[in-house]
């Protein structure tokens, strides 16, 4: 049974008012649970409780903040397969992805926090000036669904390390991972009030925080719309905002790619949970002559896609989130096909054997261009759309052509050449090659991709003010 309590000054705290909602396991349609939705009463409970605990917390030793990760590293190992089961029910991650990748990674976020904290400098001096960078404040946390245990360690973890103070407002629609998460930090011990969880809807809990003047800083991961809300709502007390948005990722195949091995990985990722990521690389450009090879390539690597059951082994693509989700996703695949692209494999009918739960055909869409609602718009879905293109600053310029700046994806067997790709593609991140993610790099975007950057070193730094001392320093006689 999950608790449906919020966690306020190191306990669980009844919600001031009794508003319930239905967790939905979106592989059969059925309810998992209920959450209770707070108000600004439990998040005024809770950034109260946040600010007293600053006034300790932020002075604490670079030991004393060391041993509380040592602790909170120690219990999360011993919770890992609650967490792989409660992110395989309340989102529909394939148990296989549960296992090796969704639960893995909030463990990975802390252990590169905790190693970033190690060397860190918080101190050095300058002339006769000591540079000091110092914890922000009392930080306001909202995550999403798709990754929801990453996410959550992903900033909870740096600002831990940095001396902050925090709430967390969970996704209301995958909030089970993050009840385990909020359990874990209270039997490592971490201090009453520097980390607390309320749940709570955008509108409501959001829109409270953004606004709210005694929390010094909002981290924002989500949709691109919710992102420019909060920063809007954040405008009047001048807070700092950081935020991790949408994406639609190019995945450029220059002509001397190894094609049957880019292309296969390519469709693989895109549909890699459920297509919902927003790094996904879910633009696929192509030499305008290789589009027929491409074609059969992606076909033939659908293959290994197995749609199904998320709590089979034999799973690699599950349920879609939710209902709001499924809607979406369907109504832009037929975007697709009444824009004249070719549609080579899915679709938006009902797959076979599955009538019930939130299912999307593994779906991809051929001689699509830049000016398709399918090729502009975050689907966040199993959805690949394959581009040509005449020429590598025709690739770039396709790939640059999206109000997105996420992530970029080149194959080449020239690294000098893919190299010299990356240069110009206008993201926060490329991969050369598929090369996987690295968790100390810094991850984030360019344009309304978001600003600021997560991740080891980098994701501390978000979380510190910078002071200069003057005169700190003895001069040299």
């Amino acid at each position: 049974m999950y608790n449906k309590k919020f966690y306020i000054n190191g306990t669980w705290t009844q919600p001031s008012a009794i508003k319930y909602l239905d967790v939905i396991n979106p592989a059969n349609e059925e309810v998992i649970t209920q959450i209770c939705l707070g108000n600004e009463k439990d998040l005024n409970d809770a950034v109260s409780s946040a600010k007293n605990a600053f006034n300790s917390f932020s002075v604490t030793s670079r030991e004393e903040r060391l041993e509380i990760f040592e602790q909170i590293m120690e219990v999360y190992k011993k919770r890992m397969n609650d967490l792989s089961k409660a992110i395989t029910s309340e989102m529909g991650a394939p148990v296989n992805l549960a296992n090796a990748a969704q639960a893995p990674a909030g463990l990975g976020h802390l252990k590169k926090a905790y190693n970033a904290l190690k060397d860190y400098e918080f101190e050095y001096e300058m002339n006769t000036t000591l540079i000091r960078k110092e914890p922000v404040g009392v930080c306001g946390l909202i995550t999403p669904w798709n990754w929801p245990i990453n996410q959550i360690a992903c900033k909870v973890a740096p600002a831990l390390a940095a001396g902050c103070t925090m709430i967390l407002k969970p996704s209301e629609v995958a909030p089970l991972s993050a009840i385990i998460f909020t359990e874990i930090l209270d039997e490592a011990g971490v201090p009453a009030g520097v980390y607390n969880m309320i749940h709570g809807d955008g509108p409501t809990v959001g829109e409270a925080m953004s606004k709210h003047p005694d929390i010094d800083m909002m981290s924002f991961t989500g949709s691109t719309r919710a992102g420019i809300s909060v920063a809007k709502s954040s405008a009047d007390t001048v807070k700092r905002v950081t935020q991790e948005l949408g994406g639609k990722s190019a995945n450029i195949l220059l002509e001397d790619a190894d094609f049957e091995k880019s292309v296969t990985k390519g469709v693989l990722h895109c549909m890699n949970n459920s297509g919902q990521s927003c790094n996904a690389p879910t633009r696929m450009l192509v030499p305008n002559s290789k589009m027929k090879d491409v074609i059969e390539i992606a076909k033939s690597a659908l293959e290994k896609v197995k749609l199904g059951d998320p709590s089979s082994e034999n799973t690699t693509l599950g349920p879609v989130v939710s209902k709001v989700q499924y809607d979406k996703i369907r109504k832009l695949i037929d975007a697709g096909i009444n824009e004249g692209a070719t549609l080579i494999a899915g679709g938006s009918g009902v797959p076979d054997g599955h009538n019930n739960g939130y299912f999307i055909a593994p779906t991809i869409f051929a001689n699509v261009n830049n000016d398709m609602t399918i090729a502009k718009e975050e689907i966040f879905g199993p959805v690949l759309s394959i581009l040509g293109y005449k020429d590598e600053d025709d690739a770039i310029k396709i790939a640059n052509e999206t109000i997105y700046g996420l992530s970029g994806y080149v194959s080449s067997q020239n690294l000098e050449k893919a190299n010299k790709v990356a240069s110009k593609l206008r993201t926060g991140n490329v991969h050369i090659n598929n090369a996987p993610g690295d968790q100390s790099a810094p991850f984030g975007g360019y344009k309304m991709s978001g600003n600021g950057r997560e991740w080891g070193e980098f994701g501390l730094e978000d979380f510190l003010e910078i002071k200069a001392v003057m005169g700190a320093i003895p001069r040299a006689s």
